[in-house]
C-alpha cells in the first residue's frame, strides 16, 4: 500500500504477488472508518471518504466490506477512535523512511515501529528528521489500458495535473496536494476510477543500494512495517540498482 510506478526501482517487494487480501482490506477499512469521521459519511460530500473508496474498489474490496467500514465511523455503530500519526527513520542501509500509521493506541503502534527499527538495523528518528529528503504530492495512477499516453497526458494536465508520465504498465499523475480530489475527478469521468489516488511522499534524492545482502535486508525491513496492522504506508527513498533488482525478482 505504499509508493507508487513512478517509482518502480524503489518499489520492490518480495513476495508482494502473495499479500493476505485479509491484511489489506483491514487497512483499506479502517482509512475508509478514518476518512468518514472526519465529514460526512457520504462520499460526494466528503472528498477523502471519496478517495478512500476509490482506493477499496482498486483493490476489489467487496461492497459489503466498504458499507461496514462507514457504519463503523457512526456513533451508532461505535467502534474504535483511530488517530493518523507518522514516524521518520533510517533503514539498514541509511535510506530515509517515513511510515504513516493509523491507531487507537499510540504507545502500542510507536513501540512496534521502534522495535522493527531498531532490530533490523534502522535507527528510529523524531519528526522531521528525514522529511524534508521529501515532497508531498498527490498522486494518480492508471493501468496503461485505461487510455494512450497522449490522451491521459492531454486530459490530466487541462485538469491541472502538474507531470505526468506513462510506460506500458501504467499511467502516474502527480498533482500538488490540494488539487488531488478536484484532478481525480475530472480524470473518473473520462477514464474511470483510478487504480491510486491519495497523498504521497515523492522522494527528492535517492540512497543507492548496489549489493545484494543490502537489497535483502532493506526489502525484510520493510515488509516488516508494512505488515505491522497500525501501518497504512511506507515510504522511502531507497534505489535498488537494476542488477541487482533482477536478481532479487528472479529468485
Amino acid at each position: 500500500m505504499s509508493g507508487h510506478s513512478q517509482f518502480k526501482n524503489i518499489m520492490y517487494r518480495k513476495g508482494a504477488q502473495d499479500a493476505k487480501k485479509a491484511r489489506v482490506f483491514a487497512k483499506l477499512a479502517r482509512e475508509i472508518t478514518v476518512a468518514a469521521k472526519s465529514g460526512l459519511p457520504e462520499p460526494d460530500k466528503n472528498p477523502r471518504l471519496r478517495l478512500a473508496i476509490q482506493a477499496a474498489r482498486a483493490e476489489s474490496m467487496p461492497k459489503d466490506n466498504i458499507e461496514r467500514a462507514i457504519a463503523k465511523a457512526t456513533q451508532v455503530a461505535g467502534g474504535a477512535d483511530f488517530v493518523e500519526i507518522h514516524y521518520e527513520g533510517f533503514s539498514p542501509n541509511k535510506a530515509a523512511v517515513i511510515v504513516e500509521a493509523l491507531t487507537d493506541n499510540k504507545n502500542r503502534t510507536a513501540t512496534n515501529v521502534r522495535t522493527i527499527f531498531n532490530k533490523r538495523g534502522g535507527s528510529f528518528g523524531e519528526t522531521g528528521s528525514v522529511s524534508f529528503n521529501f515532497e508531498r504530492i498527490g498522486y494518480i495512477e492508471y493501468p496503461a489500458s485505461a487510455a494512450t499516453g497522449d490522451e491521459m497526458f492531454e486530459t490530466a494536465l487541462e485538469a491541472g495535473a502538474n507531470d505526468v508520465s506513462s510506460d506500458e504498465e501504467t499511467h502516474s499523475i502527480e498533482t500538488l496536494p490540494d488539487e488531488l480530489f478536484a484532478v481525480t475527478s475530472a480524470l473518473e469521468q473520462k477514464f474511470g476510477t483510478p487504480s491510486v489516488s491519495r497523498l504521497d511522499w515523492k522522494p527528492i534524492v535517492k540512497t543507492e543500494i548496489t549489493d545484494l545482502e543490502t537489497a535483502q535486508k532493506f526489502l525484510d525491513f520493510i515488509d516488516a512495517l508494512e505488515d505491522d496492522e497500525d501501518v497504512q504506508h511506507v515510504y522511502h527513498n531507497a534505489e535498488i540498482a537494476e542488477d541487482i533488482l533482477a536478481k532479487l525478482q528472479g529468485e
